[in-house]
């Protein structure tokens, strides 16, 4: 009888185990999404189908961040209306095999730095693509994420209204 209750009390330590190991495994797997989510709301975004209309909300910290593709290769993108050019990182521009076309100086919130002048193939974002975009390659920048500036945001209509910021394709002039 003593053996039989020691068998039952182990299986039930056993199983206590269990529990608790699948569930701060997957309490920490939902907090991770929860805050993956609020530093870039518009992860979905990378497969979006296109349309007339792309609506991006802030994050956490007041940025507009959302997925998109530079040459079919799903990356984090900041956008950045001060910046002329996409600014990729040093690192992800290597992966990519982007070809420098020649060095120039980049005012920066750091101060001036020397990059590379790129052109990207190919950039999507939400549905909405550009072909043939100039860009940067910056050594200093932080690999985690893509500075997506005027070179690709100035092909569509930008409207901010508060925490929401909505790209459109351009009007066709009407005669």
């Amino acid at each position: 009888m003593g053996d039989e209750r020691h068998g039952v009390r182990r299986t039930g330590l056993g199983m206590m185990l269990v529990f608790w190991v699948l569930f701060i495994g997957l309490g920490s797997w939902w907090l991770q999404g929860v805050l993956m989510r609020r530093e870039n709301p518009n992860a979905h975004l990378v497969d979006a189908v296109a349309g007339d209309t792309l609506i991006l909300e802030r994050n956490v910290s007041g940025h507009f961040v959302a997925t998109g593709r530079i040459n079919g290769e799903p990356v984090p993108m900041l956008l950045d209306t001060g910046a002329t050019y996409v600014a990729v990182p040093a690192g992800l521009a290597d992966r990519l095999g982007l070809s420098p076309e020649g060095s120039a100086w980049f005012s920066t919130a750091n101060g001036r730095v020397r990059g590379q002048l790129t052109t990207l193939d190919e950039i999507s974002l939400g549905g909405f693509t550009a072909r043939r975009v100039r860009g940067s390659i910056s050594p200093g920048l932080d690999e985690g994420v893509v500075l997506l500036g005027m070179s690709f945001l100035g092909r569509f209509e930008l409207q901010m209204s508060g925490e929401i910021l909505t790209l459109r394709l351009p009007q066709k002039d009407k005669d």
